[in-house]
């Protein structure tokens, strides 16, 4: 079974040092190739990648080409049976493809799959798994009708919530932040459409791949993680995307309904007035304390001084990893994972553990200098260099 994961970044250097981590340690005993495609960045990722990863495939564009045409262009050079599209700000398990392929061999007639995907506070992400955005459909998106009735099938099909996040089953649509399927089907669709609008091109391959007469998957035995900020979900700028990307998809598939844009239009005007009646969400507040987990004692001194915070230390070697019981606030503790002694997995698994308990976390990436995580939904993630 052969795979090849195909990242590609843009501006977000740490993140990818991060997600090319993970992977190599999810590839260990998988015949596979990484290869990363640089979309012309700014910031230092390419001497990161050539300084840290040398042995990974990295492909230099000399401008900005775009989500679509810079993943064409990594999947063209790609050698496997299997290819993997990945977000550069995810962290996958260690045994996250191997799952993947061992389920995508057992199918006949496979097409996509995809993943539980959780976000960086451990919650799920509910475009984990789809269904086709039909113009009723995606009215019941743009109203949040979704959420009023989630157990009512007709409202529930935006978020295929016929099937549990907890269940694997048939999906129609899955979200490119991990698309894993055959080269030769990606191939054979000429890959994602280059003139697709923004939030459509996803939903266009996805469909595509259906009307191929193949079927797309929901895999929820492996869980990745992808620090993907949420906050543009709740203005306007996202309805009127998300109306491009709708009225784009339905010129390509389907005819033209006048009756869809009415639809669309006065689902966005309700939208944007009741997001506007409704109060600011609180901020999170600020932690106070930070608790460490890892086998270095060093270390939890040297975090207390870059922080400028008590930093607690639960060493592993002793202790198991759980919440202590003696936290009284959690909204103001973070929890600060050493990769070095916890796995991905088990980073991955105690987050989404704990999520909804008012902690926010952040992994130390082995043989790094930086913390990653996110302190709350709304926000992809943030950075802090440890000197």
């Amino acid at each position: 079974m052969q795979l090849s994961v195909v990242i590609l970044n843009y501006n977000v250097r740490y993140f990818l040092e991060l997600c090319v981590l993970s992977v190599q340690s999810a590839l260990e005993s998988i015949d596979s190739e990484i290869i990363v495609v640089d979309n012309n960045s700014s910031d230092d990722s390419c001497a990161m990648m050539q300084l840290r990863f040398p042995e990974v495939k990295l492909i230099q564009n000399k401008e900005n080409l775009g989500f679509l045409k810079g993943n064409n262009i990594g999947v063209d050079q790609a050698q496997r049976k299997y290819i993997c599209i990945l977000n550069p700000d995810t962290i996958v398990a260690e045994d996250t493809f191997t799952k993947v392929l061992a389920f995508a061999e057992s199918k006949k007639n496979l097409g996509i799959v995809g993943v539980k995907l959780i976000d960086g506070t451990g919650s799920f992400l509910p475009e984990s798994k789809r269904g086709t955005p039909t113009p009723f459909v995606a009215f019941t998106k743009v109203m949040g009708l979704y959420k009023i009735r989630p157990k009512f099938e007709l409202f529930g099909r935006y978020y295929a919530q016929h099937l549990q996040a907890d269940e694997t089953g048939q999906v129609d649509i899955l979200v490119g932040a991990f698309m894993f399927m055959k080269r030769q089907h990606y191939l054979e669709l000429e890959g994602f459409d280059e003139n697709c609008f923004m939030y459509s091109d996803d939903i266009d391959l996805s469909y595509r791949m259906l009307k191929k007469g193949k079927s797309n998957y929901y895999f929820n035995q492996t869980t990745v993680l992808h620090y993907k900020g949420e906050s543009t979900l709740r203005d306007g700028i996202y309805m009127k995307r998300f109306q491009e990307a709708m009225n784009f998809f339905y010129k390509k598939h389907f005819r033209v309904s006048a009756v869809f844009s009415i639809v669309m239009k006065t689902g966005i005007v309700l939208f944007s007035l009741i997001k506007m009646l409704e109060a600011k969400p609180k901020s999170k507040k600020a932690a106070q304390s930070f608790l460490l987990y890892s086998s270095n004692l060093e270390l939890a001194t040297k975090m207390t001084s870059i922080l400028r915070k008590k930093v607690g230390f639960h060493d592993l070697n002793t202790e198991k990893m759980v919440i202590s019981s003696v936290i009284k606030d959690r909204s103001t503790v973070e929890i600060l994972l050493d990769n070095h002694f916890v796995s991905f997995k088990e980073c991955i698994h105690f987050m989404e553990s704990f999520k909804r308990k008012g902690l926010t976390f952040k992994i130390l990436p082995r043989k790094t200098n930086f913390l990653i995580g996110s302190d709350n939904s709304n926000e992809r993630g943030v950075v802090v260099i440890i000197e």
